[in-house]
């Protein structure tokens, strides 16, 4: 009798406690739809949860656009250092509104402001300026930045540059297009390869071969009045993940209510407040990337007739990725570098320095909001702006180590964590997975389908789809797509939901949760993860109809023959054509270089022994770096050289160490002759930046004693580790 009266009793517990939980979420529910209404009235509306004031409005501007350049006003306590380099963060327009970027006190806004640099944020107006296009866009920020960079001339070094998602390749074409305006460019979960991906993932990049390519972005965009709703994108992303969307997310909010409804209000309030697109911007961003795959292979113009070569970059650029991330993959954000290079080689002689990381789990909206990344990886980056930015060219990845388990010059390490970089080789990246020559032609066959379609809907349907859209029916289809309509349906201008506030205030002032341990809950978990496999299961089985039907569609011989494609045509990976202007550049490089291996001093001399002997080791960490400000602070201030000369010399040196390592070291004496003033300073610091990471491997040891020998007596050795040990 006792079992059962417990068993009875703990039925009702959880029966009172369910319904409770359902009146609170649907409460929540009301809560997010007046929100929406409250935000979409806002001015400017934003997510930011720091306070920004405007600097330039891209209205304004000579070829106006909606986006703004904002100063984001330090918080009490922040210390900013007026020479640090101003860090701007650029946000995403992919049919959400700005604000991700400084969601959260841990951001990327709060990781700048936390390491000191003056931060600015670039965001945008829910409407776009009427006949902006993505060029227009490009124009504004490099106009941005210049402002940014005039606003900081006390600064050391240019400005640098966080862009998220779809903002980074619009800043990768600022950037090719005014290579010498910008610091180091850091691209957040952003595609640039559009067609890469593995068999059996990734299925996002087959959607455009799957509705017969981008006659339907321009019906959209036809029947909103030349407008295309964010909302549809939003939509899309949504679809990736039916058991998140339809099951997860909203049975998080019923199970946890009484500690995560503000959570999930603060990302509603940007994931379900979408933003609108000019449809020739949208039109643009289908036909030229999602399915052209036109900008790695710099098949991109401007009006004016300037090619778009992402090779043009001279900054450093730094890509975060994640396998997590089903929207931005790793293929697709790191593909590019293969696009352009044929080896590392190529890298190097066109003077690139290329960074990137890869998560092991985090999805793709984590890169920019997860508290977690920007304690981790983003407060990282940030710290080490200054290493990255004076790199030698190129390929490099960045590792994260715990610092609790470094051995040797633990004061060196800021933070928690040790930043390394590894050398790194094309076939590093390939081992990602890369397309065969079949995929590349089944998604080249989807291209030229799509122009076809194209084409004959803006001859037989645009006009008719144009005569009978109006601003009332684009308004129409506005409200009441299924993305706001949901919105308005549960909130306060919906009478059905006028009880819901009082009921919910009612179960506030009596709620009684739940015990943990009571079985029915477990038995409701257990049915909540059924739920989230059979949505799961679901999901995969779509994804792989859908990859299915391009794989073999698109393979056909007969649709390839009739799009123009037969044979072997179209069969080979696309890559950027060559530049004979960048090679005969490079060719003037090398010449300038032989008569460059005697040129300099004491900086020439410590840089080319120091690259000489840690070169084997194919790795750099900040240690090395934090000993060189060091040694850099530690002398008189008119004998400092600035960082841009720093990494002018630091780059000549390297080139000069690769094109002939032996007749390079044998002419430090020149630069430094053997026991002289000069000479004993260049050994001092060469070996505090040894001591600084430790003794190097045996090849390493060898190369040192081989300097030790040009430029002096083995003792100064003995006096400069001395000293460092003192």
């Amino acid at each position: 009798m006792s079992e059962k009266k417990t068993a009875t009793n703990a039925l009702l517990d959880y029966w009172s406690d369910a319904a409770q939980r359902y009146v609170l979420s649907f409460d929540v529910l009301r809560r997010r739809g007046n929100e929406y209404f409250a935000h979409a009235e806002m001015k400017a509306p934003h997510v930011l949860s720091f306070k920004v004031e405007l600097v330039t409005d891209g209205r304004k501007l000579e070829r106006p656009v909606n986006y703004l350049l904002t100063r984001v006003i330090p918080p009490k306590g922040a210390k900013i250092d007026p020479h640090k380099p101003p860090i701007i963060v650029v946000d995403p327009r992919a049919g959400h509104g700005p604000g991700i970027g400084g969601m959260k006190d841990y951001s990327e806004i709060g990781a700048a402001l936390a390491a000191g640099h003056p931060c600015y944020f670039v965001g945008f107006l829910t409407d776009p300026v009427p006949g902006q296009t993505v060029e227009d866009v490009c124009r504004a920020e490099a106009v941005f930045v210049a402002t940014v960079a005039s606003l900081h001339p006390q600064a050391d070094g240019k400005p640098i540059i966080i862009a998220n998602c779809q903002a980074g390749w619009q800043i990768m074409m600022m950037a090719a297009l005014n290579p010498d305006l910008s610091g180091p460019v850091m691209l957040a979960g952003s595609p640039l390869s559009y067609w890469a991906g593995v068999h059996g993932k990734n299925p996002m990049r087959y959607t455009g071969g799957l509705l017969g390519g981008t006659w339907l972005t321009a019906l959209a965009g036809d029947l909103g009045g030349g407008i295309f709703d964010g909302a549809s994108l939003v939509a899309n992303f949504e679809s990736l993940n039916p058991a998140n969307t339809y099951w997860g997310k909203p049975y998080n909010v019923y199970a946890k209510v009484d500690t995560e409804a503000q959570r999930f209000l603060d990302f509603e309030t940007w994931w379900g407040s979408p933003v609108l697109l000019n449809a020739n911007e949208m039109q643009w961003i289908a036909d030229n990337l999602f399915v052209g795959n036109k900008l790695a292979a710099g098949e991109i113009r401007t009006s004016d007739g300037a090619r778009i070569d992402l090779r043009n970059i001279s900054s450093p650029i730094i890509c975060f990725c994640s396998w997590g991330d089903n929207i931005t993959p790793p293929q697709q954000a790191l593909d590019w570098i293969l696009d352009l290079y044929q080896d590392v080689g190529e890298i190097v002689a066109n003077g690139q320095t290329i960074v990137y990381a890869v998560h092991e789990s985090i999805g793709h909206l984590g890169i920019f909001v997860s508290g977690q990344v920007a304690q981790k990886e983003h407060s990282e980056f940030v710290s080490v702006m200054d290493l990255i930015d004076v790199l030698p060219p190129g390929l490099y990845e960045a590792v994260i180590d715990d610092a609790g388990a470094v051995e040797g010059n633990r004061a060196l390490i800021k933070g928690n964590f040790l930043f390394r970089l590894e050398t790194r080789t094309l076939d590093d990246i390939r081992k990602f997975g890369v397309n065969s020559d079949l995929d590349n032609k089944r998604f080249a066959t989807a291209a030229r389908v799509s122009e076809i379609n194209l084409g004959l809907y803006q001859t037989f349907l645009q006009p008719f789809v144009r005569a009978a859209a109006s601003e009332t029916t684009a308004a129409f289809l506005r409200d009441t797509h299924p993305h706001r309509l949901r919105f308005a349906a549960f909130s306060d201008r919906n009478p059905a939901m006028a009880s819901v506030k009082a009921a919910a205030e009612t179960v506030r002032a009596h709620r009684k949760p739940v015990a943990d341990d009571n079985p029915f809950v477990a038995m409701e978990r257990i049915g909540s993860a059924w739920m989230t496999t059979w949505l799961n299961s679901v999901g995969v089985l779509r994804e792989a109809m859908t990859e299915a039907f391009f794989l073999n569609a698109y393979a056909s011989p007969w649709l390839q023959a009739v799009v123009g494609l037969g044979g072997e045509q179209g069969a080979e990976s696309r890559r950027a054509a060559r530049d004979l202007n960048r090679e005969a550049a490079a060719a003037q490089l090398r010449e300038k270089l032989e008569h460059r291996f005697d040129a300099g001093g004491l900086e020439e001399a410590f840089l080319r022994a120091l690259i000489y002997v840690r070169l084997p080791e194919g790795s750099i960490d900040e240690r090395g770096f934090n000993m060189l400000k060091i040694i850099r602070e530690s002398r008189e201030a008119g004998e400092r050289i600035d960082n841009q000369l720093f990494k002018d010399i630091f780059r000549e040196q390297l080139q000069l160490v690769a094109l002939d390592p032996e007749r390079a070291i044998a002419a430090l004496p020149k630069l430094a002759p053997a026991g002289s003033p000069e000479a004993a300073k260049a050994l001092e610091a060469l070996h505090l930046m040894i001591a600084a990471r430790g003794a190097p491997p045996e090849e390493g040891q060898r190369r040192l004693a081989q300097v030790e020998q040009l430029l002096g007596p083995k003792a100064s050795k003995t006096k400069a580790l001395g000293g460092r040990n003192g």
